[in-house]
């Protein structure tokens, strides 16, 4: 079965952020992920971590902005990365470097640099050399400290004009750099909404070491995943019958609390030790 991490940024929000370390340990998991830990000491984060026997495991570089209140503000005002940013390189630079402090204290193995927007009468493929130059730099300040960068494609639904939307899109760019640590995050939800047949995409990238990271969710509502159009336990023993050996992401926003509906967690460890 899986290895499932809770994402503290959609999941227990009836609790404070801080709060929501210890409930995701008492509920059985022994990993988390978030979008940004930019509001709270390193230190502070990995106290909760360490106290609680948790694995931080992934988090997202900062959307934008140069200055520390400026990232903590971006994702608010819009931003969603600056990857594909035309004159946006220092901000990216910026942001990278505050993810990969924060790594090294959390021990987080990986970090999500999101890609943008694209801008307003731009077209995606005169961007490309921007971005190509940007995760270039990227995977090699990641490197010097052991830090994968991840990028991951999301829907135009739910995020328009978003510069990744294909598991062709990001694997084609992990495979012209050929970076070790560059790697692609595959949310099984964006990519039903995108593309489907993702038990098939499953089985295509799996074996070329180019994801670094998966994550779950129901669709359309984005709810838990024994709700929806995508049948998860099936899913799941892709997963196995492939060997994927890294955390699975809950990126989903639950129906009603969080603890009660983790269910569908505990059917898919009897299903798989049936």
């Amino acid at each position: 079965m899986p290895r499932f991490a809770a994402n503290l940024s959609l999941m227990y929000t009836e609790l404070p952020f801080l709060a929501r370390f210890a409930a995701a340990a008492r509920d059985g998991f022994r990993a988390v992920e978030y979008l940004f830990p930019y509001a709270y000491p390193a230190e502070e984060l990995t106290e909760l971590l360490d106290r609680h026997g948790l694995e931080q495991v992934l988090f997202n570089a900062p959307p934008g902005g140069l200055l520390r209140e400026e990232m903590l503000q971006a994702w608010d005002s819009g931003m969603r990365g600056t990857l594909c940013i035309p004159g946006a390189e220092e901000s990216f630079r910026n942001g990278v470097w505050e993810a990969l402090r924060y790594a090294q204290v959390l021990r987080c193995p990986r970090i999500h640099v999101m890609s943008g927007l694209i801008p307003k009468g731009a077209a995606r493929y005169a961007l490309r050399s921007r971005v190509l130059s940007n995760l270039r730099w990227a995977a090699q300040a990641a490197a010097d400290v052991g830090v994968e960068i991840l990028i991951e494609p999301i829907n135009h639904r739910d995020m328009p004009a978003y510069y990744l939307e294909t598991q062709d899109q990001a694997h084609t760019l992990v495979q012209t750099l050929a970076a070790p640590n560059l790697k692609v995050q595959m949310d099984l939800y964006h990519c039903q909404i995108t593309e489907g047949d993702v038990a098939t995409k499953l089985r295509r990238y799996l074996p070329t070491g180019r994801v670094g990271h998966i994550q779950i969710a129901g669709v359309p509502e984005r709810h838990e995943p024994d709700v929806g159009e995508l049948n998860y336990p099936y899913l799941f023993s892709v997963l196995d019958a492939l060997e994927y050996k890294g955390w699975v992401g809950c990126e989903y926003r639950p129906r009603g609390t969080t603890s009660q509906g983790l269910g569908w967690m505990e059917y898919a460890a009897s299903s798989s030790n049936s």
